[in-house]
């Protein structure tokens, strides 16, 4: 199927797409450099080895992996709609998994220190980042994937769920922000204001999420990189709506 955009339009946009995987790869590049190299490696232990792979976790997941799972709406914008569905919820579903994995070795790391747990800013803004993504993501199956909902009541939500899948990758980044700052003060207190390598790497680490968001919203959002409607699907859709609820084919 041949892409009806402009020849300039597709090459930028192609040049932005790539940009924004260099990005998203550099940051969890980075968050495993900083991890491995400078807090000591990773491990599932109980220790603080344990709780580095939390970090590494959340930004693979909730911050890289969750907005390529979005962009494959705008990358596969002329493949057949259900397959486009299917890799959204399959790399959405990679993000759970990895979020989760985050989520635990930190409350293991935790609970063998004795440390109390969800105090800090971070911890309460990660946590209902966490949660609202799961949420999203039960939905988008319910209303998307093998959906159980009316088609007036998917169209209804649509825009709903697009809206937060949006907040959440900010909400996940603000997270990631609050985060690298809890742990560079909890870290370095002493050697950050005198530029230390390590809090070094980490502002650049929080500057590339912040550019890695910042472009993936302006790829969503920008409207000549929407899907742009297939004549086909739209009949198949009302044909299915007419069978399952008796409805008429006309608006």
């Amino acid at each position: 199927m041949e892409d009806s955009a402009p020849r300039p339009i597709r090459s930028v946009f192609a040049w932005l797409v790539g940009a924004s995987q260099v990005l998203g790869l550099l940051a969890v590049v980075l968050t495993g450099v900083w991890m491995g190299h400078y807090r000591g490696g990773f491990a599932w232990d109980g220790s603080a080895q344990e709780f580095n792979l939390h970090p590494l976790c959340m930004v693979l997941g909730l911050v890289f992996l969750h907005g390529d799972a979005i962009l494959v709406y705008r990358v596969f914008r002329n493949e057949p709609k259900r397959n486009v569905k299917l890799l959204h919820g399959i790399i959405h579903l990679l993000a759970l998994i990895m979020s989760i994995i985050g989520f635990v070795a930190v409350f293991d790391f935790h609970r063998a220190g004795k440390i109390p747990d969800m105090y800090t800013l971070h911890s309460w803004c990660g946590m209902a980042t966490l949660v609202l993504f799961c949420i999203q993501w039960v939905m988008g199956l319910m209303f998307f994937l093998f959906p159980v909902a009316s088609s007036w009541l998917r169209a209804s939500y649509l825009p709903i769920h697009v809206f937060c899948g949006l907040v959440l990758l900010v909400m996940a980044i603000g997270s990631c922000l609050l985060g690298i700052t809890e742990k560079l003060l909890f870290s370095i207190t002493s050697t950050y204001s005198q530029f230390a390598s390590e809090g070094v790497l980490a502002n650049i680490l929080g500057i590339v999420l912040v550019c890695f968001g910042v472009l993936l919203g302006y790829l969503i959002t920008k409207e000549e990189y929407r899907r742009p409607p297939n004549p086909e699907e739209e009949s198949l859709s009302v044909h299915f709506k007419t069978l399952t609820e008796g409805g008429s084919s006309t608006f």
